[in-house]
């Protein structure tokens, strides 16, 4: 069973950056792609971010040009840099995958239905 740690969440302030990771149990080369969801409180879990084998991305409107997903296919981690964050950037962030390539289409959205494989979260808070 494949399985997903993330780590890299604390508290900032508004303006600031943090570098999530996510730790993969599995060569994430057999990853068909994976995804960052954050869920604040009382609200529904969103997606953040996806990036594919061949390293396409997509992004949320809300996080495009501050945040960047990449993956380190030699160390089996992905990670989520967010630069100047928000207090609306607060939220317990998710690292994600699915269990088939369909769910990887670039012109799929971001759906928590879609992901087969989940960790436990990590929490982020920003200070305004």
């Amino acid at each position: 069973q494949a399985q997903l740690v993330e780590s890299g969440g604390g508290s900032v302030q508004a303006g600031g950056s943090l570098r999530l990771s996510c730790a993969a149990s599995s060569y994430v080369y057999t990853w068909y792609c994976m995804v960052w969801f954050r869920q604040a409180p009382g609200k529904e879990r969103e997606g953040v971010a996806r990036i594919d084998g061949r390293g396409r991305t997509t992004y949320a409107d809300s996080v495009n040009g501050r945040f960047t997903i990449s993956l380190d296919k030699d160390q089996n981690i992905l990670y989520l840099q967010m630069d100047s964050l928000k207090p609306e950037d607060s939220a317990t962030y998710y690292c994600a995958a699915p269990d088939a390539p369909q769910y990887c289409n670039r012109d799929r959205p971001l759906s928590t239905g879609d992901m087969a494989y989940w960790g436990k979260g990590t929490l982020v808070t920003i200070s305004s």
